[in-house]
């Protein structure tokens, strides 16, 4: 029989205490998964090129394979999150990173497009399974004052990892052929994978919402807290973290929880559609107006280089003020400078400035969205929620690849393609601003004052 003295409220313990080495080595964890997860997406890019020199395949043959594993990480993130908030965050992510990592090295035997298409599609499925899985489960041993934060330095290894991957790509392909990049980036996330087994541990409020026993989670409570007793513990997350009865899918689709949900995947959407084609089609769109090839890919640099600074700015302003209107403020800003591009398209400096400005909005607001889907949540639901989230969001990303060849075929302009991603920017401030509004009606959950009085700035 437990003592009822000795109730530990893992919500509360997690608030209010300093941040110790056992949560940041569950956020290194995350940043690896991550940062894996950014080289492997990316890969198919850094090899297209050597692809089309050996196998003599033209960008339109090349077209199903780059879209392939988007179309697995859709699906992945629909399908992991629910399996997340049932059989537990840790099973999920360590089978995840070990199965995009298994099909990247079979990836490395193909020999022709067909292999390819299938091989990449079935990566996907580990890819987007393990990323929005990985912000369910940093924000979980995070406290409330600093989960965006947190969440957002994990997911600033996606640009690490897709960065480091075009250098080492650079480097190994001309000695060691394509597929050696392949093969690192399959035998990477195995590696990851094996850690993960050994080291990361299960989220506790995960088990203490699903009644795990307390033993187990007396173990992850300790090297949380050294200092407290576990003799006769119970744990506790409150009243606060209660969801409506029935599964995770049901809770997210609830009367308490769809307006926000639809928000929420409408902005994403949006936000991927906007980054995707700003991305894929900015190096074309730059050379076609008077650009050299170089100049062009300098330039499209500076969109990515804004994406960490924007994100951990992003995260450092979400847990100190309303985080709905810090990202509709980013997202509407960054729409304002779209329009920029009309102005400064001949003037070389200042349209890296302005692409750098416009990477650190989009990229930064993207990363933002992460950590306010995981705070949106209860513990049961969580998983399920951030991860359709990914998945609806990852259809505008595939649309994006369209919408962008389309506008080229049509002949607009590199500063009237931008000007038209200011209309779905628009609608993302739209959603969070509406979204916002929804969220009042939802039951506040406590946390640690500092916390409650930053919030509510």
């Amino acid at each position: 029989m437990s003592n009822a003295s000795n109730v530990i409220n893992v919500r509360s313990l997690i608030d209010d205490r300093p941040i110790n080495r056992f949560q940041w080595l569950v956020v290194f964890f995350g940043f690896c998964i991550i940062a894996a997860d950014g080289f492997d997406v990316a890969i198919m890019g850094f090899i297209a090129p050597e692809l089309k020199r050996l196998w003599h395949v033209t960008n339109p043959q090349l077209a199903p394979v780059l879209s392939a594993a988007l179309a697995g990480l859709t699906l992945g993130a629909l399908f992991a999150g629910p399996l997340a908030d049932y059989l537990g965050r840790k099973v999920v992510l360590v089978l995840s990173v070990f199965f995009f990592g298994f099909w990247t090295l079979v990836t490395a035997t193909s020999t022709d497009i067909t292999h390819l298409v299938i091989f990449r599609f079935l990566t996907g499925l580990g890819l987007g399974a393990a990323m929005p899985n990985v912000g369910t489960l940093v924000s979980e041993f995070a406290p409330e004052r600093r989960r965006s934060f947190l969440v957002t330095v994990v997911f600033c290894g996606f640009t690490v990892g897709a960065a480091g991957g075009g250098f080492l790509s650079a480097w190994m392909i001309p000695h060691f052929g394509w597929q050696s990049v392949l093969i690192f980036g399959g035998v990477l996330p195995i590696a990851v994978s094996i850690a993960l087994l050994l080291f990361l541990p299960e989220s506790v409020r995960f088990l203490v919402v699903r009644n795990a026993p307390a033993a187990r989670i007396a173990k992850i409570v300790q090297r949380l807290a050294p200092d407290l007793s576990m003799k006769d513990a119970s744990f506790t997350m409150g009243n606060a973290d209660a969801a409506p009865k029935g599964n995770s899918i049901r809770t997210v689709l609830s009367r308490q929880y769809r307006f926000g949900s639809f928000m929420l995947w409408l902005g994403y959407f949006m936000a991927l559609f906007v980054v995707y084609l700003m991305g894929s089609w900015m190096p074309t769109l730059v050379k076609e107006s008077g650009y050299t090839l170089a100049d062009a890919a300098f330039i499209a640099a500076f969109f990515q280089f804004g994406g960490p600074a924007g994100s951990l700015f992003m995260g450092w302003c979400m847990d100190r003020a309303n985080p709905h209107k810090v990202l509709a403020i980013t997202y509407g800003l960054g729409a304002v400078l779209l329009f920029g591009f009309t102005s400064v398209a001949h003037e070389l400096p200042l349209l890296c400035a302005l692409t750098f400005a416009v990477g650190f909005c989009f990229n930064g607001a993207n990363t933002g969205m992460n950590a306010l889907s995981a705070g949106f949540y209860p513990t049961a639901a969580r998983a399920t929620g951030s991860s359709w989230m990914h998945g609806v969001g990852r259809i505008g990303a595939v649309l994006s690849a369209f919408a962008g060849g389309q506008m080229l075929a049509w002949g607009w302009t590199f500063s009237q393609v931008f000007a038209a991603l200011a209309v779905p920017a628009g609608i993302i401030v739209l959603s969070l601003l509406l979204k916002n509004l929804a969220s009042k009606g939802l039951p506040v959950q406590p946390v640690s004052a500092a916390a409650s009085k930053a919030m509510h700035h």
